[in-house]
């Protein structure tokens, strides 16, 4: 545009001055398209990125639970939700941004690109350019991702192992890709090795810990939980999203359900109680102890810090980005404070006019999670790119508080989990910024605008979506749209919700010794920060339990082969590339990266809408596209 748009200045008549626009000039083509302006423009499509837990919660809500509430309760329960993390990231500034130590490895990514397209100068050392390099790598991630995308789709579930011995059941539980353990290890699709997060992103320190944790919970712990029938877990599949019944059938939500949408005790009683496949159970226990782990991780590693934060005393000594934003007005708090006030009352509003049945209490209650979190959850983001939800949590309080009742209990935890992840999100742009040097208060309504544009279109083509697309979030859908996190947040919503913690996991219940895991998970940081302090090195100061917890947590909806071959490119990248030839990995590991998910990303989006989508799409059938689905 800048290249096409007139050079052009433009006047506003003298009439306007009233009003303080009489003789105000303005140009549609300033200058030429800058750094700066890229980043904002990032900045504002980044909001988009990710899919809201409120609108996944709206989703279940209309096919599980027949609630409709219509656009305008789900347009401002998304803008409620997430305005809130947006006035909690401005207000944690001074803890997740401006320190140096806080690095948000994400942000090297976009800063490396950012800098090959605008600001690269020429390498002493020759060679290809970055942004060549980039052009190359992209256009050849473009056309590569028609072979595991769409050709050749058996290259995406490279499941080779379970092809020689398709029928044997535990052949396929552990080397399977879409139901097993991933222990095949490869697969030739870009989008399944980042599922978990770029392997060319995170530092090598924090994969190992990730799949170390991966490795002893699920390829060790796993099986031998689930082939000793612990929990009744053989009796249904080992990785899957949806909890079972006596029967071994998928658990019939709609027989436990009053015409209220409330929980039926006899109806419960006649029918079954709830059983946890493997990967549920597994991830349950797992996030008892994370849960307690990241507050007792944080006070040990970082109490100092934040008590030097709430006093308004310097926490680090300024680095050299800290020093050249002094040439900016900052965003005075009152501003995050101001907006904080009005999402939260917009929040009321949405609860009380179409009478959700969540109380005005809770909604308090629901947000002082993510405020009591995002300081603990934002240094682990910041050093690892490892995000920590409060899932768990969001889920236990309002079984507890509002039992039986699975639409508040959704409402509840999307105000709680999207809050959260929307405040981490915010505070990584806004070290983006802090980086990229942008002024706060252009940061400031870039993020408050586009996320109120992007709220609304969210919701507008999640309606047009479900409007045109057939069998949309079902098992069999034919072009694979079966909406994976809905199905998650429908099984999380029977448990925690419908069923409720007490009767899942109370006194009486099979699953009651994982609460153990609560005290077991305060205890396990405090060994570790004792070696460190009487014992330092090189190392050990890296070791961190809430990394290793955490970082298997995306199971379910991920697998097995999402955290394998996402290891298996990081040793080559994180730890053998950047060992034996540190200067190609400087100069090009994040642009890889960053080529790699653009042309992935725009093959995708090519594929579906000129050959799937279009008069019911044209289907490749033959051995390459059938044959990961003839297993067990």
């Amino acid at each position: 545009m800048a290249l096409t748009l007139p050079i052009r200045t433009y006047r506003l008549p003298r009439w306007l001055a009233p009003i303080g626009l009489g003789g105000y000039e303005f140009s549609l083509n300033p200058g030429p398209w800058n750094i700066k302006e890229h980043a904002l423009v990032y900045i504002m499509a980044n909001v988009s990125i990710g899919v809201p837990t409120a609108l996944n919660a709206v989703v279940v809500a209309e096919l599980n639970y027949d609630v409709k509430l219509g656009y305008g309760f789900n347009a401002l329960l998304i803008l409620a939700t997430q305005l809130t993390g947006f006035s909690l990231a401005g207000l944690c500034r001074r803890y997740l941004v401006w320190p140096a130590s806080m690095v948000w490895p994400q942000n090297l990514i976009v800063c490396t690109l950012l800098n090959t397209l605008h600001a690269e100068e020429e390498d002493a050392r020759g060679g290809i350019s970055r942004f060549r390099f980039f052009c190359y790598a992209a256009v050849g991630s473009f056309v590569w991702f028609f072979l595991p995308g769409y050709l050749f789709q058996a290259l995406s579930v490279f499941s080779f192992v379970c092809w020689i011995k398709p029928n044997d059941i535990v052949v396929n539980q552990l080397f399977g890709v879409s139901g097993g353990l991933g222990m095949s290890i490869l697969t030739f699709d870009w989008s399944q090795i980042t599922w978990i997060g770029s392997p060319l992103m995170v530092p090598w320190w924090a994969e190992v810990q990730i799949f170390i944790g991966f490795f002893v919970v699920y390829w060790i712990l796993c099986p031998i939980l689930y082939y000793t029938n612990a929990w009744y877990l053989s009796y249904f599949p080992m990785i899957t999203n949806q909890p079972y019944d006596r029967f071994g059938q998928p658990y019939d939500i709609t027989r436990v359900l009053t015409p209220q949408h409330t929980f039926d005790l006899n109806a419960y009683n006649n029918y079954s109680p709830l059983y946890l496949p493997a990967s549920y159970a597994i991830t349950y226990l797992i996030a008892f102890a994370l849960s307690a782990a990241m507050i007792v991780h944080t006070l040990l590693y970082h109490g100092r810090t934040v008590l030097h934060g709430f006093l308004h005393t310097r926490i680090e000594k300024d680095d050299i980005h800290a020093k050249l934003m002094r040439a900016y007005p900052e965003v005075p708090d009152w501003w995050y404070m101001l907006t904080f006030a009005a999402c939260f009352s917009l929040a009321i509003v949405t609860a009380e006019v179409w009478h959700t049945g969540i109380p005005v209490w809770a909604l308090v209650l629901a947000i002082v999670l993510p405020v009591t979190y995002i300081i603990p959850s934002g240094y682990v983001y910041a050093m690892t790119g490892q995000n920590i939800t409060i899932n768990l949590l969001a889920q236990i309080i309002p079984g507890m508080i509002l039992p039986g009742k699975p639409v508040p209990n959704m409402i509840f935890k999307a105000y709680a989990v999207q809050t959260l992840a929307e405040g981490t999100a915010f505070v990584q742009d806004l070290k983006l910024g802090h980086y990229i040097k942008l002024p706060p208060r252009t940061t400031f309504m870039v993020q408050l605008i586009s996320t109120v544009l992007v709220g609304l279109l969210q919701v507008g083509v999640k309606e047009w979506m479900f409007t045109h697309i057939h069998d949309i979030c079902q098992q069999k859908q034919e072009d694979f749209l079966t909406c994976p996190h809905n199905q998650v947040q429908y099984t999380t919503s029977a448990v925690w919700g419908l069923i409720g913690p007490a009767r899942q996991f109370g006194a009486q219940s099979i699953y009651h010794p994982q609460l153990y895991a609560i005290a077991i998970g305060a205890v396990l940081p405090i060994p570790f920060w004792y070696w460190q302090r009487r014992w330092p090195n090189n190392w050990n100061k890296y070791v961190s339990m809430p990394i290793m917890l955490n970082g298997i947590g995306l199971i379910p909806p991920a697998t097995g082969i999402n955290y394998s071959s996402w290891f298996l490119i990081g040793f080559i990248f994180q730890f053998f590339i950047r060992r034996r030839n540190f200067g190609w990995w400087s100069k090009f590991n994040y642009v890889l990266t960053a080529a790699l998910d653009c042309g992935t990303v725009i093959s995708l989006l090519f594929i579906f809408f000129t050959l799937q989508f279009p008069r019911g799409g044209i289907t490749v059938n033959w051995w390459g596209n059938n044959v990961f689905q003839k297993s067990e």
